[in-house]
């Protein structure tokens, strides 16, 4: 049984009411691989298709690949914010579900280098993000609406309501052909691209009429296939082998926030959230939900406080730029991650005995010993933590590493003497909330 758990981070999702530390389940043993992946925070994700010429979220697979044409493509600045707001890895999309592939793959001519681009953008970019030191994930679609035989199925965009069509439409189709060129194409992306971390395959949808589960796939033979390409490798659970743990490493809740950590038989599991800066996965000029930094920098907080990792997607414009939308979160990002990355880099869910006060979120660096208090609403004066007595040597801020004085004061005074409980702590407050997004305070325990 392959044991796994990458416990925590690349966190990001969404909103946050006052949080505690989760009552612990059983995790699974890291092994070196997902040990080495909890120091890398969170991920870029990257939607750059043909989709992106046609104000789509997805394209049906019938786009001309002549429509294809970044001109001004900067492959630099794509790496240079990811690295500045401290994006450790990032996931890459070589094929998404209209089947357009994004490298000069021999088993399809519906490629980049058949369109007016002519270059294979696939490896240029994983060269430039790999020389920063960033790691290399590749998502490739399990559907493909535009290879000939591709079934239709209920998902796809030729989808009859009638039955019989359905029928007369499938006559000719194979999807023992399609396996096959999956696979060719899955041993080129993980033989020619140098190593890569993760693979994020999507998706089975197997419940009801006309899905296609795992057989489907061979959901099985492309796990022993990646693996035997790169032993390495970390795969995601959408391949439908949701019983058998040597078929997937990681969970992908998509577009929501776990309320807890995830479990699976009781048992705690690596988890990976996928989200938008806006409402779309490829540019959309027209989207108008896009989240604030804050809002950004609290999911992050909350995801790793929940001991999991963060994807955060990016969709360049057809021109081959960040938005300028795009560009303000991630230097928001970048300017908060320059003092409060050690709240988020290695850290996970904290330990039960530490209660997570009121408005905050907690995460916890096992490595070092730190706790980190996210302070969501900053109080006056004080902040009470329950049961601390004891526990901490040393406090400060993050944003400047200014000490804070804390004590455990249980005489009664006057009507303006604060109290706690005897083995309570009181940590006293500037008046004057911090100057960032999302205050931290460390601290360093006994």
């Amino acid at each position: 049984m392959r044991k796994i758990i990458f416990v925590l981070l690349y966190g990001i999702l969404w909103g946050v009411l006052p949080l505690r530390a989760q009552k612990l389940v059983p995790a699974i043993k890291p092994n070196a691989t997902q040990q080495a992946m909890q120091k890398r925070a969170y991920g870029m994700f990257i939607h750059f298709g043909i989709n992106t010429f046609c104000q789509q979220e997805w394209s049906d697979g019938s786009i001309p690949a002549l429509t294809y044409n970044p001109t001004n493509l900067d492959c630099e600045q794509w790496v240079r914010v990811a690295r500045d707001a401290g994006f450790r890895y990032v996931l890459l999309v070589t094929k998404h579900h209209d089947g357009f592939c994004m490298w000069d793959s021999k088993y399809t001519d519906y490629k980049i280098t058949n369109t007016p681009y002519k270059k294979d953008i696939l490896k240029p970019l994983v060269n430039a993000f790999r020389n920063e030191g960033i790691r290399i994930g590749f998502y490739y679609s399990l559907l493909d609406w535009h290879h000939p035989d591709f079934t239709i199925d209920r998902n796809h965009p030729q989808m009859p309501q009638n039955p019989e069509l359905l029928k007369e439409l499938n006559k000719n189709r194979n999807m023992a052909k399609y396996r096959e060129y999956m696979k060719n194409q899955l041993t080129e992306l993980l033989t020619e691209f140098g190593q890569i971390d993760e693979l994020f395959m999507d998706y089975t949808y197997a419940e009801g009429e006309n899905g296609k589960n795992s057989k489907d796939w061979d959901a099985e033979g492309i796990v022993k296939l990646a693996r035997k390409l790169q032993p390495q490798i970390i795969i995601n659970n959408r391949l439908g082998l949701t019983e058998n743990r040597q078929g997937w490493d990681y969970i992908t809740p998509e577009q929501f926030m776990p309320q807890q950590w995830p479990t699976v038989n009781s048992q705690r599991v690596p988890w990976e959230t996928c989200q938008t800066f806006s409402g779309s996965w490829g540019y959309h000029r027209d989207e108008y939900s896009w989240k604030s930094v804050h809002q950004l920098i609290v999911m992050l907080a909350e995801t790793v406080s929940k001991g999991g990792n963060l994807l955060l997607n990016v969709g360049p414009t057809a021109r081959g730029v960040f938005d300028e939308r795009a560009i303000e979160r991630l230097n928001g990002l970048a300017h908060w991650m320059r003092f409060h990355s050690s709240a988020i880099y290695g850290c996970t869910a904290a330990p039960t005995e530490y209660a997570c006060p009121n408005n905050c979120i907690l995460t916890y660096n096992p490595n070092t010993n730190r706790l980190y208090i996210h302070v969501l609403e900053w109080p006056f004066k004080s902040l009470y933590l329950k049961q601390y007595k004891g526990k901490i040597k040393y406090a400060q801020l993050l944003n400047d590493n200014s000490e804070l004085k804390f004590r455990t004061e249980t005489k009664k005074g006057s009507h303006m003497t604060e109290n706690t409980g005897a083995d309570d702590v009181i940590i006293t407050l500037p008046v004057e909330r911090p100057n960032v997004e999302l205050p931290v305070i460390e601290l360093i325990l006994e």
